[in-house]
């Protein structure tokens, strides 16, 4: 549990002379095993790095440890009347290393976009103990190659990165939660169409099934949406003026499909329907001793083509696979729920979920557009990457980590 960047340079260094293996970890929270150690040698806890450096209101920018917590972060920042988008359904216990690592997502990355949108600079310790700055302060920066955007994503399987500089942006003034009941996926869809063509770009528009809406009905005791086949749950921000005309164009959009918009009156209502969504994964944990969670991403005009899969899935491996998600830029979470001390459906669940992996590549989509490869997905990699791109990421990975002891077992087969 180092406590500054010198100690991770001592003991990279170290690590590195004696090739002992290395797998850096934040809060734990992630969804494909990056951080955990799946090799002998030292697990390197960055809990410690919890410290706000600087919050940088005049140039729109904060630089922070990677072991800041998310949630705590943005609250700091909103009362200073800035805003930091990128909101994982794990905000308020994973940190921002993390979300660095594994380029996180979130409702609000469709129109805010993830994470690399928001890092300018890093601070990070290569394998050999060297500390290298990336990027920096001034907002454009093309000197040599773009080492920022390579290390953000890459699952701490290059370096270990210590200090981030993000990038802000003033905090919306206003904010308008609505949510749309609909009877089928396709109506949901063909509502997220009219509101698009509709000219607007919601700060969150989430899809959840009805699979889903029974699990928070019984988990949460969620009321009105007995009979649902699926929900929309919207949210637009900005100016208070272009706040009321988007929410009123999404409501024409809706109501253009029949379809009736409800608004969350009160800032205890709208909290009511964002806590519904972002515990809808306990709530599905509750239905099954097992869940696997995978975020397929797909463009958004196959997602009507995503659910009829989902749907083949459930009748083919009779297996409950409700699925939920952030259906404006297309990252679906599809959730394979199962029994792991029944060897059948073990194996119908591996067997299911290699299939959707490759209903998702044939519908030009990514196997995660979240949670990263860690390990849980390595060996699904050459679904969507050719041999030659795969090749080329090692060799990669090799100038950085030539004796292969960062992170090991991450991302490629072993």
């Amino acid at each position: 549990k180092p406590e500054n960047t010198n100690e991770v340079s001592k003991i990279m260094k170290y690590c590195n002379l004696k090739k002992i293996p290395i797998t850096p970890c934040g809060a734990r929270t992630g969804l494909s095993g990056g951080s955990l150690p799946v090799d002998s040698g030292i697990v390197l806890s960055m809990e410690k790095f919890n410290q706000i450096i600087e919050i940088d209101e005049r140039n729109l920018q904060a630089t922070v440890e990677p072991g800041v917590i998310n949630q705590v972060f943005r609250d700091i920042v909103e009362e200073k009347g800035l805003f930091y988008p990128p909101d994982p359904a794990s905000l308020n216990q994973s940190v921002i290393g993390g979300n660095v690592a594994e380029c996180a997502g979130g409702p609000r990355a469709f129109k805010y976009g993830t994470t690399k949108r928001y890092v300018l600079g890093l601070e990070a310790v290569l394998v050999n103990g060297k500390i290298i700055r990336t990027g920096g302060k001034s907002v454009k920066n093309v000197v040599g190659y773009d080492l920022t955007s390579l290390l953000v994503g890459s699952e701490g399987t290059l370096a270990v990165v210590t200090e981030i500089i993000l990038r802000l942006i003033p905090r919306p003034i206003s904010r308008s939660t609505l949510h749309v009941g609909c009877q089928s996926i396709e109506q949901a869809i063909a509502a997220v169409d009219a509101i698009v063509v509709a000219g607007v770009i919601p700060a969150a528009l989430e899809l959840i099934d009805a699979d889903c809406i029974e699990a928070m009905e019984l988990h949460q005791g969620s009321q009105n949406l007995s009979g649902l086949g699926a929900a929309l749950l919207i949210e637009v921000d900005g100016m208070p003026a272009a706040v009321r005309e988007e929410a009123d164009r999404v409501d024409q959009a809706c109501k253009s499909i029949g379809l009736k918009v409800r608004t969350a009156k009160t800032t205890a209502e709208r909290e009511l329907l964002w806590d519904n969504r972002r515990n809808l994964s306990l709530a599905l944990r509750a239905r099954a001793p097992k869940k696997v969670n995978h975020d397929v991403v797909v463009p958004k005009g196959r997602i009507p083509q995503l659910f009829k899969e989902i749907q083949r899935l459930k009748t083919t491996y009779r297996l409950p696979i409700p699925s939920f998600g952030h259906v404006g830029d297309g990252n679906i979470h599809v959730n394979i729920l199962l029994d792991p001390n029944n060897p059948l459906e073990v194996k119908r669940a591996s067997d299911a979920e290699a299939d959707l992996f490759q209903s998702v590549v044939a519908l030009e989509g990514s196997i995660t557009g979240e949670h990263g490869i860690g390990f849980s997905k390595s060996k699904f990699l050459a679904l969507e990457l050719s041999e030659h791109t795969i090749d080329t990421m090692r060799r990669l990975k090799r100038v950085f980590d030539p004796k292969g002891i960062l992170n090991p077992g991450k991302i490629f087969p072993i």
